[in-house]
């Protein structure tokens, strides 16, 4: 499980050190793609399988799904961290989140998302407020 938040630096060739707690999982391999709110998602190249199994079940027929699945994908690139436990983020990826040396790197459970800092900040601070008074509808039965 992806926790906590961590603010490596990219370097000039779009390298970013993975965090210490994610390099195990993600050693074999690992998938970048776009996220929703102009994040990256960092998939372990095995929960990415059944992310994309689950793709597989939404129906051909659906306009909203095939443009999501299209998006999702097509932005996708599977990498293998090196022996320093960098990983190369693509220059559309990085592009796409808006990315420059300041990130920030949260953990959301099943995969991890990097940001821009000042973007992650920004949604953070938004949100925060809202987290305070969410109700069970949002995740119901949750608390």
């Amino acid at each position: 499980m992806f926790l906590g938040t961590y603010t490596p630096r990219m370097d000039d060739k779009g390298r970013l050190i993975l965090p210490a707690k994610y390099r195990e999982e993600l050693a074999e391999g690992l998938v970048l793609t776009r996220g929703q709110e102009r994040c990256i998602y960092v998939f372990s190249a095995e929960e990415f399988q059944n992310v994309h199994r689950q793709m597989r079940q939404a129906p051909l027929t659906s306009r909203q799904a095939r443009d999501y699945i299209r998006v999702f994908l097509s932005g996708a690139s599977d990498e293998v961290p090196d022996k320093q436990g960098r990983v190369t983020i693509p220059p559309g990826l990085r592009e796409y989140a808006g990315l420059d040396r300041e990130v920030t790197v949260i953990g959301a459970g099943d995969r991890a998302e990097i940001w821009d800092t000042a973007a992650w900040n920004a949604y953070l601070e938004e949100k925060e407020s809202e987290f305070s008074s969410t109700d069970e509808e949002a995740i119901p039965g949750l608390f």
